[in-house]
């Protein structure tokens, strides 16, 4: 009922500014709703919030398209309709304080036993029903102020494709296992369902049951690893802030980062490093320490990769040294410095001193986070001079 709502009212402004010129808004279609109920008499069981919620969904996607952030809004099958929500507390109840308790949804006469305990419960607000992988799931916001321990300490962290995350303490953290295993058992489901018979809309044919069922089952498998990556994510970025009230990343483009190969370039390696950098999920770790550390009362600080250059830069005397991904260890081209250590190691530690905002280019005043890397260039050469001097006086 609710997408055959959510279809009408795409349909009601496409006609009327085809034919009349006229631009439908959200507060016309609202108070259109009590005709409407009388015309379809089905809907006076529902809640008028709920119908007024999935009238803001269509509002929400035709604000997106005049902002060129979506594509024109388009008509929805049931099958592909996510659910709708309950924006007050009229229709339905949370009964609980946090462990477990019932979920009762009055328009449906529905008491629905809650699976799990709440990290920080407080007053439910909003309730939303979804379905994903046939299994519905009711997604309940609480109105409450989440705290967080963590200790006093900084720290600087590099994502990559051969280790997942890289301290700057020298700690490594592995890709888990279950991601390579998924993908073998999704490798296995896809040719399973490439034997089958696909649905095609230009030659009216349908998909077979069997292939209806396998496409199941590799959604299935799919929605899985999806739900181990982000219970590891949870896990790991948990353990950073507990232990870190300031932690040091780097602005990583995601989008480009993974762009498919152009044309006559190697697609195939390149379609690998690609699923290497999705399975470590680089988008949603900085999402997840962001918040995480803002409960915690820390920060969270992200250094300007172009500027800065964190996989190339010495952590010690501030020099770049150009790298391929083939070089796997740091050695400073600087002939004063010489410093050797780990790739990943030393661009966690240059993260960890653009959080910090220490100099390492100055022994005498101490230069704000934002400094540039030119000025940090130039200052390492008048330190390096300095100790020159010094040196030669000594001598």
């Amino acid at each position: 009922m609710h997408c055959d709502l959510y279809n009408a009212a795409i349909a009601n402004r496409r006609t009327q500014y085809k034919h009349f010129g006229h631009s439908v808004d959200y507060f016309e279609q609202q108070n259109c709703l009590p005709e409407f109920k009388k015309v379809w008499t089905e809907y006076a069981e529902l809640g008028s919030h709920t119908l007024q919620a999935t009238l803001k969904r269509v509002d929400f996607t035709y604000k997106r398209f005049f902002k060129g952030l979506g594509k024109y809004p388009k008509f929805k099958a049931k099958r592909r309709y996510s659910g709708w929500t309950y924006p007050d507390k009229a229709s339905w109840k949370a009964l609980s304080n946090g462990p477990n308790g019932y979920l009762e949804l009055r328009d449906l006469g529905l008491k629905i036993q809650m699976r799990g305990q709440a990290r920080t419960w407080g007053t439910p607000t909003t309730c939303t029903i979804f379905f994903r992988n046939g299994l519905w799931y009711a997604s309940i916001t609480v109105q409450c102020n989440p705290t967080r321990q963590t200790g006093t300490g900084s720290i600087g962290i590099d994502l990559g494709c051969k280790d997942a995350v890289t301290l700057s303490t020298g700690e490594k953290i592995a890709k888990p296992d279950f991601i390579k295993e998924g993908h073998k058992k999704v490798k296995v489901a896809s040719k399973r369902l490439r034997r089958k018979r696909p649905p095609n809309r230009n030659k009216k044919v349908k998909g077979s049951r069997r292939w209806k069922k396998e496409r199941k089952q590799l959604s299935k498998v799919q929605s899985k690893i999806a739900r181990q990556r982000e219970d590891w994510l949870h896990k790991v970025t948990s353990d950073i802030v507990s232990g870190n009230s300031l932690i040091g990343g780097e602005q990583l483009n995601v989008k480009g980062m993974t762009r498919k190969a152009k044309k006559g370039k190697r697609k195939k390696q390149k379609a690998g490093l690609n699923r290497s950098i999705l399975d470590v999920g680089f988008g949603l770790v900085g999402d997840l320490l962001t918040y995480k550390s803002a409960e915690a009362g820390g920060f969270y600080v992200e250094s300007p990769t172009r500027m800065l250059k964190p996989t190339q830069r010495c952590a010690k005397c501030w020099e770049l040294t150009p790298k391929s991904l083939a070089d796997r260890v740091h050695v400073c081209s600087n002939p004063d410095c010489g410093h050797t250590e780990d790739r990943d190691i030393n661009a966690a530690q240059v993260n960890e001193i653009w959080a910090r905002g220490l100099e390492r280019t100055s022994l005498d005043a101490e230069l704000p986070s934002s400094t540039d890397c030119g000025s940090m260039k130039q200052l390492g050469a008048r330190k390096r001079q300095k100790q020159r001097l010094q040196q030669s006086k000594s001598l």
